[in-house]
């Protein structure tokens, strides 16, 4: 973002100018969503955007892509562009869609997960997102809704017993110094739309529109860019200070298993449909 607000002031001779706020300064994610719904912000990127277009929702979907290049076609192909376009009947512009800083892990303080039946039982934070929740139950743990700016002292607490994100959010927030368990299985990347008030947007002269959505574009893949080549060197880092485990072959397989009821109920609740996850699937693959 802070290139976005770089690149964007230049490349429009400051004819807009742009102010980030970082680490909740403004509220929490529910709060910034409420506020460019109003207009008092202009922009936002978080986790609300099943406000933004409810079929973002099958980006969260468990085990929909496989790594990161798949995971990178999937949110530059034509149909993630559709998508995008579909949040205008909501009154948000998204110029451009990233992955949301990369694969979850999960950290535990109770036991390591070397398979599915390890959740059992576990009170896990997810965030406030109903493919999360879902499969949460669907393992047998109990989720824990929390903002994620609570998860390091719910964990120091015991209120939780684990949680999951993406290796540099686990890193940078301390995670580490609550839990003692660290396991991967490149199970769920979220997505990570840039998210506009349209109309404000649409206030914007039209050469103003061209150059926005060309540095958004630009800022969203330099931000995938940069989670992806972050990525081992963080889960590096913390493997030094966490137990860590991979959860491969059978037991991957059983987890492929166990998640699948996600599926059926996001697609029994008209979120999208079976011909959208395969169509998203054949992006992901470059089909």
């Amino acid at each position: 973002m802070d290139y976005f607000e770089r690149v964007l002031e230049a490349r429009t001779g400051g004819r807009i100018q742009v102010e980030n706020y970082f680490g909740g300064t403004l509220g929490r994610e529910r709060e910034l969503m409420d506020l460019v719904t109003l207009n008092v912000l202009q922009g936002t990127r978080g986790g609300f955007f099943f406000d933004v277009n409810p079929k973002y929702n099958i980006f969260l979907l468990p085990f929909l892509v496989d790594g990161w290049d798949q995971a990178l076609r999937l949110v530059n192909s034509q149909f993630t562009e559709r998508v995008n376009l579909e949040s205008r009947r909501y009154g948000y512009h998204v110029p451009a869609c990233g992955i949301s800083q990369g694969f979850r892990a999960h950290t535990t303080s109770v036991r390591p997960i070397t398979g599915p039946e390890d959740f059992r039982g576990l009170k896990l934070r997810v965030p406030p997102q109903e493919p999360n929740v879902i499969l949460t139950e669907a393992l047998g743990a109990i989720p824990q809704e929390i903002p994620f700016t609570e998860v390091y002292q719910a964990a120091k607490t015991g209120v939780i017993d684990g949680q999951d994100n993406a290796p540099s959010n686990l890193w940078e927030t301390r995670i580490h110094e609550v839990q003692e368990f660290l396991s991967l299985s490149n199970y769920m990347a979220g997505p990570d739309p840039l998210i506009v008030n349209l109309d404000w947007y649409e206030s914007l002269p039209s050469d103003l529109q061209v150059v926005f959505d060309e540095v958004a574009r630009e800022a969203i893949a330099y931000s995938d860019q940069m989670n992806e080549e972050s990525e081992v060197a963080y889960i590096e880092k913390l493997s030094d200070v966490l137990v860590t485990n991979r959860i491969e072959g059978d037991a991957l397989e059983r987890f492929r298993q166990a998640a699948l009821p996600v599926y059926d109920v996001l697609v029994e609740r008209g979120y999208f449909t079976w011909d959208d996850i395969q169509e998203a699937q054949r992006a992901a693959r470059g089909e």
